[in-house]
Order: structure tokens, then sequence, then C-alpha cells
């Protein structure tokens, strides 16, 4: 067993990148929500996706931070499974970046295309309420990276963060 100081250092440890982990990922949403609220831009259906690990994410940050004390060995598994969920969402992002580079092809649910109306009618209505967004040409750039580049960079960082806190926290429970 190791001497009470060096428990404490590692919960630290945890605490710390966990922490950290949590402050980028809420920054992160929340700059996606004023992008779209504030800057009005409108995401497409794979940008929707890709907020899936965040909406899930904070909370489980959150829960693991508070058991990172008692059940260092849950807050660890805790930490993890919310790394496996960022590098899933950093392969999501890459998927949505090669399709806005024209790599390969994005999905055809964000080809911006209307389905075809059954009479002209429905074709006004449809019309009236559709604002295509596609999933396959960049809105916004900066320093040649699109929304879903950046979030292919912050979801690897965060995996790395919750991988770090994860075993700093599993460490704490030899």
């Amino acid at each position: 067993m190791r001497p009470t100081a060096e428990l404490s250092d590692v919960t630290t440890d945890a605490y710390r990148w966990g922490s950290l982990a949590l402050a980028i990922a809420t920054a992160v949403i929340l700059a996606a929500l004023a992008f779209e609220h504030i800057g009005g831009y409108i995401p497409c259906p794979l940008c929707l996706q890709q907020r899936y690990a965040y909406y899930a994410g904070i909370p489980a940050l959150f829960v693991a931070l508070a058991l990172a004390g008692e059940k260092p060995r849950l807050s660890g598994l805790l930490f993890g499974a919310v790394a496996l969920a960022f590098f899933a969402n950093a392969i999501l992002g890459a998927y949505q970046a090669g399709a806005e580079w024209k790599f390969w092809p994005g999905p055809e649910t964000c080809s911006g295309e209307i389905a075809t109306p059954a009479t002209t009618g429905d074709l006004l209505k449809g019309l009236a309420g559709t604002q295509a967004i596609r999933c396959d040409e960049a809105s916004w750039r900066l320093f040649g990276l699109s929304f879903a580049g950046w979030n292919v960079v912050v979801s690897l960082i965060l995996m790395l963060i919750g991988l770090q806190a994860g075993f700093a926290a599993i460490r704490r429970d030899e």
C-alpha cells in the first residue's frame, strides 16, 4: 500500500486531468452552440452527430470526477469510456473533413438534395421549411481546418486527456 501523501497526489492527477477534459469539452460544445445560435452557422446532420460525444462525455466526466476519490477503478473506467467516445468522434470528424476536401463522398443524407415530392403542393411545403445544409462543403475554415477538422483535433486531445485521467485514477486504486 502506498503512503497517504502519494495516494492524494495520484487522486489529484486524476482530478486535474479529468477537470481539464471537462473544461475543454464544455467550452467546445458551448462554442459550437454559439456558432449556431449567435453566428448563424446551421449544422449539418454529421455536425449534429459529432456533438453526441460531448453531450454524453460531459456528464460522464462529471460523474468520473465525483467517483475519483472513493471508487477510482470505476472512475478510471468512465474516463476510458469517454476517451473511446472522443476517439470515435475524431473518426466521424475525419470522415466529414475528408468529404469536405472531396477525398471521398459524404453520406447521401448530407447532399442537400430534397426528396421528390408527390405533388406541387408538397414541393412548396417542403421548400418553405427546408434549408439545405451540405456535409461535404465546409461553411467555415480557420488555418485550413473546418469545424469538422477542428473537431478531430480537439477530440483527439480529449481522448488523450481522458486516457491520462483514467490511468491516474486506476493508479490510485493500486
